[in-house]
Formats: structure tokens, sequence, C-alpha cells
């Protein structure tokens, strides 16, 4: 194993001194380091001349078009981490899930998961079932030097809640009328998924990833005592599994203030904060011994410059205690941003906390 969790022969130290991996282990940075949620996405338009006409969990499986998806932001934006252009919902296809990603909806599951026998047909992910990811990482981490590539994978509770409730869900009705009536179901179900989550990480962090990302993107949806009980365990799972590998792990969830402790102690090495809760609020909250990462909310970026100055630099004074800190929005770029804003913010950040 080699000094940034990558095997060895893969650039061992590439990327090991870079400003954002040194922010995840709580080093001193020449500038604090950015990178956004949904960078390679809708908000650029050769984003969008490239996917013209390809089905999105299609694309995830074309290591070419991963490749170049991944790179455009960086490329545009100058940004100090790419992450992998994929879906959570990737492994559970790839695993004989019948499912799709619907325009204008989100993932949609043909047959949700609601009994014990539903259980058996979530099998174990192999690498063999995602050759394209071993492929299009091995790909990016060549193009990308000394950049990180961070993968990253949805959380336990997060595709519980998918494939329970059968897509998206405001109230998750069905999910949570199983975490409650039924937590031995709800147990065996999390841990499931918490192996097939590990699995994912490990192709990712095997082929090059320099840190990974667990997505609880619906999690905030629960009490604290819920999630110590019920979804901790699993997510402290995923969290243990790819522990041995050296590389930065970062937790992130939305309406997740107060989660935040927990989810550090999940076994989060950074934890994400929404732009809910101000960043020394959140230190407070999450304790010593994590980085932070965010968390401007990403709905300022449709004013102008000056006030996207002026929002991201009361992010960064509230972050100027911190042990480490990754500049991000508190949740992911809306598809109708401008690029250039985000640019601009990059360059603002760089350059407001050189050092």
């Amino acid at each position: 194993m080699s000094v940034n969790g990558s095997p060895s022969g893969q650039q061992p130290t590439a990327t090991y001194d870079s400003a954002f991996l040194k922010a995840c282990r709580r080093e001193a940075v020449p500038h604090t380091p950015v990178w956004f949620m949904r960078q390679a996405g809708r908000s650029l338009p050769e984003y969008r001349k490239v996917r013209e006409g390809v089905p999105m969990l299609q694309s995830c499986m074309m290591p070419e078009l991963v490749t170049e998806i991944t790179l455009q932001p960086v490329r545009r934006h100058d940004v100090d981490a790419a992450i992998y252009f994929s879906d959570i919902v990737v492994p559970l296809k790839a695993i004989g899930i019948d499912l799709d990603i619907k325009p204008g909806v989100g993932p949609v599951v043909e047959q949700p998961i609601r009994t014990r026998a539903d259980l058996a047909r979530l099998r174990d992910l192999t690498p063999e079932d995602v050759p394209y990811v071993t492929e299009a990482i091995g790909q990016l981490t060549r193009e990308l030097g000394a950049t990180p590539l961070i993968g990253f994978a949805g959380a336990p509770f997060t595709l519980a809640s998918y494939l329970v409730e059968g897509g998206p869900s405001r109230t998750y009705e069905n999910a949570k009328a199983m975490m409650y009536g039924d937590p031995e179901l709800w147990a065996d179900l999390l841990d499931r998924l918490a192996d097939i989550t590990a699995a994912f990480l490990k192709v990712q962090i095997e082929a090059g990833a320099s840190a990974v990302q667990l997505f609880d993107s619906w999690v905030g949806s629960l009490a604290p005592a819920d999630y110590r009980r019920s979804v901790m365990p699993a997510s402290a799972k995923v969290f243990d599994a790819v522990a041995g590998y050296g590389v930065p792990r970062i937790h992130f969830g939305v309406g997740t203030g107060e989660l935040l402790r927990l989810m550090g102690e999940a076994g989060a090495d950074v934890v994400g904060v929404d732009w809910r809760v101000p960043m020394d609020e959140a230190v407070r909250r999450v304790g010593p011994g994590k980085a932070l990462q965010g968390n401007l909310d990403p709905t300022v970026l449709f004013t102008d410059k000056d006030t996207v100055e002026a929002k991201a630099g009361e992010v960064l004074q509230a972050a100027a205690g911190l042990e480490g800190h990754v500049f991000n929005l508190g949740h992911g770029v809306m598809p109708n941003t401008d690029p250039d804003a985000l640019t601009r913010l990059v360059e603002y950040v760089h350059t407001r906390t050189a050092r």
C-alpha cells in the first residue's frame, strides 16, 4: 500500500502533497482547497454536449465518456480535486436490480424491496461487475496527475430509501415504516447494502482514487436517536471496510445539522456540512479530530460577483479556526448555475486564502 492509499505503482506520491489531501489530513495548506459536488454535470455546456442522447446509467458505464466528464470541471474551474462521475445507484444496477434513472424524476426501482425474501436480490458486488469503473479510474489518474480523484458511493440509508420506496420520496414513509416496524429486516437490509457499498468503494480506491465520499443524501430526515440505532452501524461498517487503505473518508448528508457529531463518529475523517449550520458552529458540534467540508449555499451563485465573494468570505471567516477545511457548496451545483461563477469562486477562494 502506498502513502496515499492507492496500490503500489500507482503514482504513490503524485497526489499526496495536494492541498486537498493535506486539508483532509488537517495539515497546513498553501490555500484552502475547493471542489464542488456535482461540478461535473448539467451546469456545463460541454457536459450537455457529450451526454446528448446518452441515458444517465449508460453514460456511467462508458469509461471514455466518464473520463471526459470527470475532467471537464478540472479543466474549466481549476478545482483542487476531481470527483468520479457516476451515480449512487450504479452498484445496485450492477448486481441486477431492475432500476432506471428517469429524467426529471430520479432513480426508479421496478420492484421495491419490502420483504425478507426480497433481500435475496441484493447479492454481493465484485470488481467483475463494474469493470468500467476500474478502467475509467485508471484513465483518470493518468490524466489528472497530481490532482486527486475522489471516489464515491451512496450510503446504506439513502440506498435503502430508494429501494424500499421504489424511487425518490419526500416522506420516506415505507422506509421509515420498515425501520420502526421491522427493525430486524431493516438492519439486515442496511447491512447487506453496507457490504455492497464497501465493495464499490474498494474497487475505486484500488483503481487509484485518492479519497472517497459517502453520500447519505436523505439521512437528515432522521432524529439522532434513530440514526444512532438504525443507520450508524451500517455506515460505520462501510468506513471500517476501507480504513486500511489510508485514504481520507468524507461523509456528507443534507439537513444533517443535528447529526454532525454522529456522522463523524461513524468513521469519517472529513464531515461535510450543508449551508444551514455555520462552519464555526459545525466544528463545535462535530468535535475535535475531524476536517470539515462546505458550505456555501448553492443559490448564492445566482447573485452578482460581489455578493458571491462576500458570502464565500463569510464561510471562510467562520472556518478560519478549523484544523482542516475543504471549501465546497452546502449541496450540489444547480443545473442553471453560470459556470463562470464557479470559476470565479475558485479563484477567489484560492487568492483569499493563499498562505
